[in-house]
């Protein structure tokens, strides 16, 4: 297809919005159509190229995220350009000349086209990435051609020769970007697994399982005819193997597919729970220790693996139960097996219950050993500086001999599960003694019984295993629900107009300097107290303005401050950013504008590289830009000697596992972070208190010449 047809399939850039409420509405992601927003024209006429793209790459994660769904960022290079063309539908791809291509999906070598009139297309993978590579490759052309023409490279082998030509030369540049859209992770996690094609993919294992079965039950009637017939040709014989034969690809296929459904439903699952873990707010995080929340992982994982293997090997055991039954029914056993058959599934679901009650006291006594060790090892310093050490091990034994208690009562529960199929067989086998005994079954009925009490084995064994795995799920479940649950809670939408970074502040008649943040009648207490902390409290900051907050411990100053940068909500009162509040620009968008330095108990070092502490409040992985500038901060903050030592740089790893830093090295690091974010309004809550004086006065400076708008909260 020409290149002039695929820029006519291709939206303005004026028409962004548009075209992703068509591409969103078209795949099913939006859950709000209520309104369709299209970028302001001061982004896309912005001068600066950055400040552009920032600007317009804010907007779209805006839109999308009032639309309902996710938008992310991505870019190609030259020779990554198919790959992206073929695997980000649906998604928005840049064209040149300001076009986006809405990309629905691909088949083949072919990608379906939402164009701006609302009709799909078909175009080949090839003609979308030659047309975006076409305005990079026509400075070169010309100069390679004649290259090889005085080469002598023959006609023939010309085109293979420029290409290989252009893949060296332009191989990492960067063509193109654009936007991969797809499912909040708090949207419904049935429609995610619809969006991700794991519905249909659950149906693949069941029919493989059962045509499995059928297969194998077929194969041992043939065998069981042709010897109890007292005959067995070639053909039968032929027709037996030939059957074992398909059974093995049925169950390696069956095997394969339910595979793929559990690591992809484990995705979606890890992706829900890391969403929803930053979903909840500072009071259900900061009343719970790490060791409470390392068990939460743990059960994560739990549920992950028993939940799904559990569901599949019910669903076997469903079908071995089922095929037993009918066949113990066409045997000599007759109907009153059938009826045993059954008991026996209800005494395991007894005796399984009573597993799960051992297993869920168990469990809770597992997560609160696993607590008290964790929290034990973070403050084994503390405790080996402040308490006497005959009282290091308090307690120890009485825990440990509750816990041994315990586990002794959860495997005699396990040994009475796994006698349960044993009992099934060993009665079954007495009761067929009988007519072997009396001759009233033939030898035919009594194979036929026999392998219906093989296959009743088998079921009884899988269906405890899986009730054993799905209980233990349900035990995990009431750990990670809450988790799960936050990531479906109702978040403020900002408007997509007023949530990039380029926007404009509103002048205030009669005054110079812009309104940067104000508040009125605030008032704000803890849920376990009764008196507020912060009691109508207004206050004013316009551009350019330096605010010291003093006062004493206690005295709620780094409430104001939580409240401020929108980790607390005020129970109570009107703040506004630029002169908007909460829900127009969102939770995000007052994060862009409000950044505070929390105190030193409140902030962490995260376990990774020193440039990726400092720019986590910024786009990842960082440009030059990016790193010239934090290199700037950290050495103004007096952190030089600091980034010289450090043999990687920037890059070295830091945190409890790597390079480790002093007190004042971290609070450097900490207002050097949310200098680095370049908000309306920087608040630093104690920042300086580990400092000596001359650094002190360092970092002071530093922030009056790179902060518009500070403010500072210090004792008196």
């Amino acid at each position: 297809m020409a290149s002039i047809d695929i820029n006519t399939l291709g939206w303005p850039m004026s028409q962004l919005g548009e075209a992703m409420h068509a591409l969103a509405s078209e795949r099913g992601i939006a859950a709000n159509d209520s309104q369709t927003f299209n970028p302001p024209g001061a982004i896309l006429t912005a001068e600066n190229t950055d400040q552009r793209s920032q600007a317009l790459r804010e907007w779209v994660e805006a839109a999308a995220d009032y639309l309902g769904f996710e938008a992310e960022a991505v870019e190609a290079t030259y020779s990554e350009i198919e790959i992206l063309t073929r695997k980000a539908a649906p998604a928005l791809l840049r064209l040149p000349g300001q076009r986006v291509l809405a990309l629905l999906g691909c088949r083949g070598r072919h990608v379906s086209i939402l164009a701006p009139d609302g009709k799909k297309h078909r175009v080949r993978v090839e003609a979308i990435s030659s047309e975006m590579r076409r305005p990079h490759e026509e400075p070169l052309i010309e100069s390679i051609a004649r290259l090889l023409k005085d080469a002598g490279v023959t006609k023939s082998r010309r085109e293979q020769a420029t290409k290989a030509i252009l893949d060296r030369q332009l191989g990492s540049r960067i063509i193109s970007g654009g936007w991969i859209m797809r499912l909040s992770p708090g949207a419904s996690f049935w429609k995610q697994m619809g969006e991700a094609g794991l519905l249909g993919e659950l149906v693949v294992p069941v029919v493989l399982h059962a045509a499995h079965y059928a297969v194998l039950l077929i194969a041992w009637w043939v065998l069981g005819r042709g010897a109890l017939n007292g005959r067995m040709d070639t053909g039968w014989l032929a027709a037996w193997g030939l059957l074992l034969l398909t059974a093995v690809p049925l169950h390696l296929f069956a095997i394969r597919a339910q595979g793929r459904f559990t690591v992809g439903a484990g995705v979606l699952l890890k992706k829900r729970l890391l969403y929803g873990t930053l979903r909840l707010n500072m009071e259900e995080i900061r009343h719970q220790g790490i060791g409470h929340w390392l068990g939460r992982v743990i059960e994560s994982n739990a549920i992950e693996s028993l939940a799904l293997n559990g569901g599949f090997q019910a669903l076997v055991a469903i079908i071995e139960l089922s095929l037993a039954a009918w066949v113990l029914g066409a045997g000599s056993a007759g109907f009153h097996f059938v009826l045993m058959l059954t008991g026996y599934v209800a005494l395991a679901l007894i005796i399984v219950w009573r597993y799960f009650r051992r297993r869920s006291e168990w469990t809770k006594m597992r997560m609160t050993m696993a607590g008290d060790l964790i929290e034990r090892m973070i403050g084994h310093r503390t405790r080996l500086a402040q308490e006497r050490r005959e009282r290091w091990h308090d307690g120890e034994d009485r825990v440990i001999e509750q816990y041994l208690t315990r586990s002794i009562k959860l495997d005699r529960a396990d040994l009475w599960q796994s006698l349960v199929p044993r009992g099934w067989l060993a009665f079954g086998l007495c009761g067929l003694a009988v007519g072997f005994v009396t001759g009233s079954a033939t030898p035919g009925t009594l194979a036929v019984a026999i392998g219906g009490l093989l296959l009743g084995f088998r079921g009884l064994q899988h269906l405890v295993s899986s009730l054993s795995s799905l209980l233990g799920a349900s035990i995990a479940w009431t750990e990670i629900k809450d988790v799960f649950k936050a990531a479906a809670r109702p978040q403020s939408h900002a408007v997509p107009d007023f949530a990039a970074k380029q926007r404009l502040q509103p002048v205030i008649s009669g005054r110079s300097a812009p309104m940067v943040m104000e508040a009125h009648d605030l008032t704000f207490r803890y849920r376990e107290r009764a008196k507020e902390v912060l009691q109508n409290c207004s206050l004013e900051i316009r551009a350019g303005d330096r605010v010291l907050l003093e006062g004493s411990s206690g005295g709620g100053k780094s409430t104001l401050a939580a409240v401020l940068t929108g980790l607390r909500e005020p129970e109570s009162g009107l703040m506004l950013a630029g002169g908007l509040d909460r829900k127009t620009i969102g939770s995000t968008g007052w994060r862009r504008r409000v950044v505070s330095a929390p105190q030193f108990h409140e902030n962490h070092v995260i376990t990774g590289t020193f440039a990726f502490n400092l720019l986590m409040g910024r786009s990842w992985p960082p440009t030059e830009q990016d790193m010239r500038e934090a290199d700037e901060i950290c050495r103004a903050l007096g952190l030089g000697d600091l980034l010289d030592r450090m043999p990687a740089g920037l890059f070295q790893m830091v945190g409890e596992t790597g390079w480790q830093l002093s007190h004042g090295e971290r609070s450097r690091l900490f207002m050097a972070r949310a200098l680095l974010q370049g908000a309306d309004l920087t608040i630093l809550d104690e920042s300086f208190g580990a400092l000596d004086p001359e650094t002190l006065g360092e970092c002071l400076r530093c922030a009056l010449t790179r902060v518009p708008t500070l403010m500072v909260i210090a004792h008196p």
